[in-house]
């Protein structure tokens, strides 16, 4: 099983500086993937609940950065290290613009990257960026089509009710086969993945639940007259981590360095294939971020 690592982005990490010298440690440290997410605002009075805690948006989500530019960073000043999205909000872009933004990412990295799309769970985000909340998951089916025309096609052309896109060519291509991970958890949402994703996005959950929906993504995937074990998942982990231990009912949510990772590795045998941790709402800084960085690399 693989260790990556979620990228200096948001709150006391949203900065050049810490952007460059965490991706630098984290590739030196042996890191196999660095991570970034998306988040555009914090409403002062959302309409959804924040999917994870008590279902309050953590304060250090009030600032943060555009996650291709850090991917952009990140590709600069690293050499090995994949790179990845968990998750951009792909039905906020113009696919379009989104394909040429990854395969430009892609390109300038030199083929590292994986292209996690997600729908994300704010409905004010959505009436932010003007595009509705309603049929967001029918419009990730034409993001998604959008983007295997553009990085495969020349020329590209594509018509829906939404856009068109006259025969043209469109550069850059990917570097070379660029990977689609999504996230999600609804019924729709994991037969998605099983029909049409290289890779499922989800975040820590009871390993049983975990279980249960990748049994449900392999299925759809069999279904579609695909191989499931072509499928990789890589779980996301957004720990508190604490020095005295936690109650087991509050792992992996909270806890020591050794209770945390003892569920990452425990999830492995629900068919996880690569864990990364999110330590910004636990670290003080860029240095006990590392720190915690190399103690999760240790303990795994």
């Amino acid at each position: 099983m693989e260790i990556g690592l979620a990228l200096a982005q948001y709150g006391r990490f949203a900065s050049l500086d810490s952007v460059r010298h965490v991706a630098r440690e984290a590739e030196s440290l042996g890191f196999a993937s660095l991570w970034v997410g998306d988040r555009l605002m914090t409403p002062l009075a959302p309409k959804d609940r924040y999917p994870g805690g008590d279902g309050t948006i953590p304060e250090a989500h009030r600032v943060f950065l555009d996650p291709i530019a850090v991917l952009s960073v990140a590709a600069a000043v690293t050499t090995r290290v994949r790179l990845g999205s968990s998750v951009l909000n792909a039905c906020w872009y113009p696919p379009v613009l989104l394909a040429r933004s990854l395969a430009t990412v892609d390109q300038l990295s030199g083929g590292r990257l994986r292209a996690g799309l997600g729908l994300g769970w704010s409905s004010d985000e959505y009436a932010a960026v003007g595009v509705p909340w309603r049929s967001r998951g029918s419009r990730l089916d034409a993001v998604l089509d959008v983007l295997h025309a553009v990085w495969t096609a020349d020329p590209v052309a594509y018509e829906d009710d939404r856009w068109a896109i006259t025969p043209s060519h469109i550069f850059p291509k990917p570097a070379g086969r660029l990977p689609v991970y999504l996230s999600g958890f609804t019924p729709a949402a994991l037969e998605r993945v099983g029909r049409r994703a290289d890779g499922w996005l989800p975040a820590a959950l009871p390993i049983p639940v975990l279980t249960s929906m990748w049994d449900t993504i392999r299925e759809s995937a069999r279904r579609a007259g695909r191989d499931p074990d072509e499928i990789r998942v890589a779980l996301r982990c957004n720990p508190i981590v604490t020095e005295e231990p936690a109650p087991d009912a509050r792992v992996p949510r909270t806890g020591t360095v050794a209770q945390i990772a003892g569920y990452l590795s425990a999830v492995k045998a629900a068919g996880v294939h690569e864990v990364f941790v999110d330590l910004q709402l636990t670290a003080r800084d860029d240095d006990h971020l590392l720190e915690l960085a190399q103690a999760f690399l240790a303990a795994l």
